[in-house]
């Protein structure tokens, strides 16, 4: 068999498939999760300052760093299993506990991670939950342990996973800032099936939190975009009034032109992100296979009736920025035209003007060579007359004859001359 030489990305891309694997979590337990966003980096993260601040967890617990450029740990705090990822925009943290506490929901789950520690984290708090799993599938039971701890008029239940589970949660926040999502789980769920419920349940609230930052984005751009649509209706309306200059109007349609740019550019990667984010929402519901409990509303429902007309609204934003900038564009052509047409106009006003002033030109060379052919005519006749003195002198000729005769033939042959100048001087 002979030797292949390995693309230098191949066993990163291969390991990067299995690079985030599910937590394994048996009933009883409780699990803690929370992610994190740098405030000040619209696309990205500080990965030193993550990664420093994930060795910092782990000294703590005198727990050996993973690899320096690990984009995720999974290991044990204690008696406690913690889970850490790195993602394009935001940190995730998951903790999970094998017991379920003295009182449900108490928010003691989080005690893992220290007060001190989580005041220093290199970013804001996006989303934080609470899960409680449960060995228990008594459909009376789940009802009453769900009206205890969840706001019915929020709630969403679902069977999941061919009846491996019961999952529900109220997106709601609860007096500790968390969210509470509990899983009823029966004996015969394996814990990496367990596993995967529960990461599936982070992974919906932390996509659909980032998700709407889009929407947050997009209530402020609202409010630009109406002033900017007001300005854009008056500079069209204006293009059929004649007073105002076309070229003020380019000049202020530039103006609206580059706010929408500027518009644009701030907000055209939370607008992508969120319909990428919701895109995943989707299919981590779709793969939950959901069935429903009781009559209550499904996790895709409540995501039906409560998230997508946000993310409609996001849409809505984005197609109505996009058609003010063709808008823009299409105005922008309309008076460029009008300015052509009004150059045109200019330039050929212009014209006429130049040749009404040749012809003037014309008129007055015309009138200027009539007076030369005059005034050359007198100071030739002049000279012609001194020569010819002697010689009319000898024949007793008066100068009023010799000068009517000499007159026509030097008035003749001046203006011979001078036709002759003007016939081979350059046009």
């Amino acid at each position: 068999m002979s030797h292949m030489i390995d693309h230098p990305l191949r066993q990163s891309s291969a390991n990067e498939l299995h690079a985030r694997p599910f937590p394994t979590v048996a009933a009883p337990a409780r699990a803690a999760f929370f992610a994190y966003k740098c405030a000040d980096d619209e696309t990205g993260r500080d990965e030193v300052a993550d990664r420093a601040h994930l060795w910092r967890l782990l000294d703590m617990y005198d727990v050996a760093h993973p690899d320096g450029e690990a984009t995720h740990f999974f290991g044990q705090l204690g008696s406690v299993w913690v889970k850490w990822e790195c993602h394009t925009e935001f940190v995730s943290y998951t903790a999970i506990l094998d017991d379920l506490g003295n009182v449900p929901f108490d928010g003691s789950e989080f005690d893992i991670f220290p007060a001190e520690w989580l005041a220093d984290l290199p970013g804001l708090t996006l989303s934080s939950t609470s899960l409680r799993i449960e060995p228990d599938l008594e459909t009376e039971s789940i009802k009453g342990k769900l009206s205890d701890w969840f706001v019915s008029e929020s709630l969403a239940v679902s069977r999941v996973l061919d009846n491996a589970a019961v999952i529900a949660g109220d997106y709601r926040m609860d007096g500790n800032g968390h969210l509470r999502f509990a899983v009823f789980v029966p004996p015969s769920t394996g814990r990496r099936r367990v596993g995967r419920i529960v990461q599936r349940l982070n992974e919906i609230e932390v996509y659909k939190t980032m998700s709407m930052l889009g929407l947050i984005r997009a209530r402020a751009l609202s409010l630009q975009l109406n002033l900017i649509d007001a300005d854009m209706s008056e500079l069209v309306a204006a293009l059929a009034d004649d007073q105002i200059s076309a070229e003020d109007n380019l000049h202020a349609l530039l103006r609206l032109s580059a706010k929408l740019e500027h518009h644009s550019a701030r907000v055209a990667y939370r607008f992508a992100a969120s319909k990428a984010y919701s895109a995943i929402l989707a299919q981590r519901i779709e793969v939950l296979r959901e069935r429903q409990f009781e009559g209550r509303q499904t996790f895709r429902e409540f995501m039906m009736r409560r998230f997508d007309p946000a993310m409609r609204t996001v849409q809505a934003l984005d197609a109505r920025l996009q058609d003010l900038i063709a808008r823009a564009i299409r105005t922008g052509d309309l008076l460029r035209t009008r300015v052509d047409v009004e150059r045109q106009g200019q330039s050929q006003e212009l014209l006429t003007s130049m040749n009404l002033r040749a012809d003037v030109q014309l008129q007055l060379q015309k009138t200027v060579e009539g007076l030369s052919v005059v005034a050359i005519s007198y100071y030739a006749t002049g000279l012609v007359l001194y020569v010819l003195a002697p010689v009319a002198a000898m024949f007793d000729l008066p100068k009023g004859i010799l000068t009517a005769c000499v007159v026509p033939v030097v008035v003749g042959l001046v203006y011979l001359a001078l036709r002759r100048i003007r016939r081979h001087m350059p046009r």
